[in-house]
């Protein structure tokens, strides 16, 4: 009698799976396979966004502005006035200088404006245009610090010019200074005696 399954207990131990069940949710999982799959190459298959090749900045980036001020910041004051350096196209604060360039030289910031990281290849009459045009800014900046540095040895030499008169004004002094010393006669000629000399 012991041996006897009883009502509450089945004849079985092993614990019974219902495959109807679960061959339907893999038949579903499957499906939810193959559909995310076709979607993936039907976004392959769609033209990528276009996007403009990486230009060169027409602004100069303000990083001087707020050094050395200093700002109450509450919890009601609006992040681009936070501490530190706010870019409005992303929308986020960057703590220091160097991040800030990093964040807006980098591909994040430049896909929010709508460019792509690749430069625009330049051909051969752009290079030559552009090596003519750096030529011309050299020569501009030569002849500028030609004409200056011109004015100064102008300068220079007026004033060696005006030294060199003055010793001539001197030297012509010291001349006739000698004549008259050192002819007394030449002296009581022009009217000069000893100058309060003992000497007649």
């Amino acid at each position: 009698m012991a041996n006897e399954p009883g009502p509450s207990k089945p004849d079985d131990h092993r614990r019974k799976w219902d495959r109807d069940e679960y061959e339907k949710i893999a038949r579903e999982r499957i499906d939810k396979e193959l559909e995310e799959l076709e979607e993936k190459e039907s976004k392959k298959k769609e033209p990528p966004v276009k996007r403009e090749l990486l230009k060169r900045r027409e602004y100069k980036v303000d990083l001087e502005s707020h050094l050395g001020k200093s700002t109450v910041i509450t919890k009601t004051t609006p992040a681009s006035q936070m501490g530190g350096y706010y870019c409005n196209v992303c929308d986020c604060v960057v703590k220091d200088s160097i991040n800030f360039l990093d964040h807006i030289n980098g591909k994040k910031h430049q896909r929010n404006l709508g460019m792509s990281m690749k430069v625009e290849r330049s051909s051969l009459d752009q290079v030559k245009k552009r090596f003519e045009s750096n030529k011309r800014k050299l020569d501009e900046k030569k002849k500028e610090y030609d004409f200056e540095a011109r004015m100064d040895e102008l300068r220079e030499e007026e004033e060696k010019q005006k030294a060199y008169r003055r010793e001539k004004r001197k030297e012509r002094k010291r001349r006739a200074d000698d004549d008259i010393d050192g002819d007394p006669e030449m002296a009581a000629m022009m009217g000069f005696s000893g100058f309060g000399s003992s000497k007649k």
